[in-house]
């Protein structure tokens, strides 16, 4: 492959991302600080993981079952990690909150929170992009590309960007979900999203069989695209119910 090929799978991983960041959260130096902040929180997060289970890798077994072992305990850490990155986003809001009282100036609005939300979610899903597709992509940019046996079809590179993208679409709005659940404190969407990671981490098991690709990623962008629809719905009610809520 060339250059223009590498730079095309990076791009298909983070294209979204970035026309995101450039036409929303660029345009807030709090959302940019948000987005910096998640990145290097989930990075880290994936760097730990990584170390723990370095003592136990590569996995001898041809069975599925330590990998999802794996991905389970790694999803079961991340969320328990959402939750605490909820609980510091909130301690800053009730400090912003009290800081505008005190200059007589309007609170945080609701779009502002679900924004500050979409930034967290977006910092998560560059912060994969970066772990599972990025770091792989170096030989990309050489004169070949790489196959797998079990997807012979797609070359490996597009594999990991394709299967990227979705996971990034799925961080980035399981966080506005996960914020307004918290917030709400609705039981469906504080299971919806620890629920759909998870699953979504199982479903990419099904690569591990020959030809299991082409199952496994239009299954993922199902999940994908149930996520966003379940955000839409939400943030959509959300804004109703603030519109028509009188002022105080």
């Amino acid at each position: 492959m060339t250059i223009a090929a590498g730079i095309g799978y990076a791009l298909l991983a983070l294209g979204p991302s970035l026309s995101l960041f450039i036409s929303v959260i660029s345009k807030k130096p709090f959302l940019v600080l948000t987005v910096l902040s998640s990145t290097l929180l989930w990075l880290v997060s994936l760097i730990m993981l990584s170390g723990l289970w370095r003592a136990f890798l590569p996995l001898k077994s041809s069975a599925w079952w330590p990998y999802s072992l794996l991905i389970f305990t790694s999803v079961l850490f991340q969320e328990a990690l959402r939750i605490l990155f909820w609980k510091v986003y909130k301690k800053l809001e009730d400090t912003l909150d009290a800081f505008a009282d005190r200059v007589s100036k309007p609170r945080l609005y609701l779009t502002d929170k679900m924004q500050i939300a979409l930034a967290g979610g977006l910092g998560h899903g560059v912060a994969h992009a970066v772990f599972f597709c990025l770091s792989l992509l170096t030989p990309a940019f050489g004169p070949g590309t790489f196959f797998v046996d079990r997807c012979s079809k797609i070359p490996f590179f597009l594999l990991s960007a394709i299967i990227a993208l979705a996971f990034v679409t799925i961080h980035t709005f399981s966080m506005v979900i996960a914020f307004n659940g918290y917030a709400e404190g609705n039981k469906v969407d504080q299971i919806f999203v620890p629920l759909v990671h998870l699953v979504a981490g199982m479903v990419t098991l099904v690569n591990f069989a020959s030809g299991g690709c082409i199952i496994g990623i239009p299954l993922l962008y199902f999940i994908a695209v149930l996520t966003l629809l379940h955000c839409g719905k939400m943030v959509w009610r959300r804004l109703t119910e603030n519109r028509h809520r009188p002022a105080m």
